[in-house]
């Protein structure tokens, strides 16, 4: 069973979903950062790239956005129908399908992240509380996590009689149901697709008298979210600490989600409601790069541009009979420690695990097995593709926002993001070398080095026998002097 709980501020509200005492998911929102995905725009083609298969797409935001040819809808082409091994193999190239200066209707499938602008979609798509809704499309698709064959086929017989529209009333659209529509009744289905046809319908208007970069729809908040996608019949309470986003809440899910407002209560305690559960000691562990386990060993998790690694250590764990079942039983916690790091840290791309070593090839598949099992839990895509030869794990898990990291934290500016600064004896030896270049084309009365404490403590202790042999070797007196400077590796050379 689990318990949402919602602190809400003007500025920010964040989600954290707790299940058995433990933070499994944390939800960011910042009224001034609003994630961009599900979005939708009157868009300006400002360039066609043919080499790449793709297209730069102005929709008023700082940075182009980016619209792939494997995402641009074509008439009389299912989009849920895939396209075999090369992505766009079916598809015209991308300078048939588009051109310079065209008005398109498109969605953002991914937020900007880093330099990248956002990613678009011509294949317009509406999310409901039990459907998606794909208004150019005609076909039924049920989610894979609906119960049986058998059920799947009665649900879509079903849709297919409700999305039936009079005769010369136009296309009907296709949807999708999604997980949470499995006991849904007719008549909540046929609300869902009135209220998704409604919605297309205004943004098709928008659309026609709106110039680009205009947003025509914009996705629900967080809190509104919560009710429609994070909500689920394992949820025991959804506690929110505003009373104002309380009444807003329980409007929205009396109209759209009325299983949901029972579970709905306003937090009313003098504690803020994030640190019922430590929430906030949560956060901090998780922006952190190492992750203790509970049996002393530990994870090493590093963020980068291309990947993100996660190593695994024993650390102080002597616990198992032998060396064999400490390694696999450290492995085993490991497993389920990352599928929830995953989780709360919203780490996507490429996603390299070294686990330690193991021998047995027993051993590799159960914590391979514990792994997915694990994953099995996440609401985005993820794919395992298992140990490779190096005894590395490689998978990827659906990129669609920023991570937790990069929503809260910036690069360091002491070390501009390295992780690392130099030693104080390195700068040391910079600045000698400099003075030294700076002897051999200049010829003042006297050299001053400004640097950091530590430095000039350095040089006046420990290196003080080579600043006095280079003073004598250049025939000029060097003076020193401490300031606190940005940076422990910034220095300076004044010539006197």
């Amino acid at each position: 069973m689990q318990d949402i709980l919602i602190n809400w501020a003007p500025q920010e509200t964040r989600v954290a979903i707790v299940e058995n005492g433990a933070v499994q998911e944390l939800h960011v929102e910042r009224a001034l950062e609003r994630g961009l995905v599900g979005n939708i725009y009157a868009g300006r083609v400002a360039r066609v790239l043919p080499g790449m298969q793709s297209a730069f797409i102005d929709i008023g935001l700082e940075r182009a956005a980016f619209l792939h040819v494997a995402d641009v809808h074509v008439a009389g082409q299912n989009p849920m129908a895939g396209r075999g091994d090369n992505g766009a193999a079916a598809l015209p190239p991308i300078e048939r399908l588009v051109f310079e200066g065209q008005t398109l209707t498109v969605q953002v499938i991914k937020d900007p992240i880093g330099t990248k602008g956002a990613r678009l979609s011509t294949q317009i798509s509406i999310a409901g509380r039990l459907l998606v809704f794909l208004p150019q499309d005609d076909h039924i698709g049920i989610s894979q996590k609906i119960g049986s064959h058998e059920l799947r086929e009665q649900l879509r017989t079903r849709m297919n009689a409700l999305v039936q529209l009079p005769e010369g009333a136009g296309a009907p659209g296709g949807f999708i149901l999604r997980t949470n529509a499995e006991e849904a009744s007719d008549a909540e289905l046929a609300d869902d697709i009135a209220y998704l046809r409604k919605t297309w319908a205004a943004v098709r208007e928008r659309s026609f008298r709106s110039p680009p970069g205009t947003l025509l729809h914009q996705d629900l908040s967080l809190v509104e979210r919560v009710l429609r996608d994070l909500s689920n019949d394992s949820t025991q309470a959804i506690r929110i600490d505003s009373r104002m986003q309380f009444d807003t809440l329980q409007a929205f899910g009396r109209e759209f989600t009325p299983g949901a407002v029972a579970r709905l209560e306003h937090y009313k305690g003098e504690r803020p409601i994030f640190d019922l559960f430590n929430i906030d000691e949560e956060i901090a562990r998780a922006l952190a790069r190492r992750v203790d386990l509970k049996s002393g060993g530990y994870l090493i998790i590093d963020q980068t541009e291309a990947l993100t690694t996660i190593d695994v250590n024993t650390g102080g764990y002597v616990g198992a009979r032998n060396f064999d079942d400490t390694i696999f039983k450290t492995n085993l916690e490991a497993a389920q420690a990352i599928a929830r790091q995953l989780r709360l840290r919203n780490l996507g791309g490429i996603i390299i695990i070294d686990f330690i070593d193991m021998s047995r090839e027993d051993h590799q598949a159960a914590v391979l097995a514990e792994l997915r099992k694990q994953l099995a839990r996440d609401r985005t895509k993820i794919t395992v593709s298992g140990f490779t030869q190096l005894g590395l794990v490689e998978m990827t898990r659906k990129r669609t926002r920023e991570s937790l990291a990069h929503m809260l934290c910036e690069p360091c500016p002491t070390c501009e993001g390295k992780g690392q600064v130099k030693t104080p004896r390195s700068v040391c030896y910079d600045i000698l070398r400099e003075i030294l270049r700076e002897a051999r084309q200049f010829n003042p009365k006297e050299f001053r080095v400004i640097a950091s404490a530590a430095v000039i403590e350095m040089l006046l202790d420990e290196e003080s026998q080579h600043l006095a042999g280079l003073s004598d070797f250049i025939g000029k007196p060097i003076s020193l002097r401490s300031e606190a400077l940005g940076s422990p590796e910034q220095y300076d050379i004044v010539l006197m």
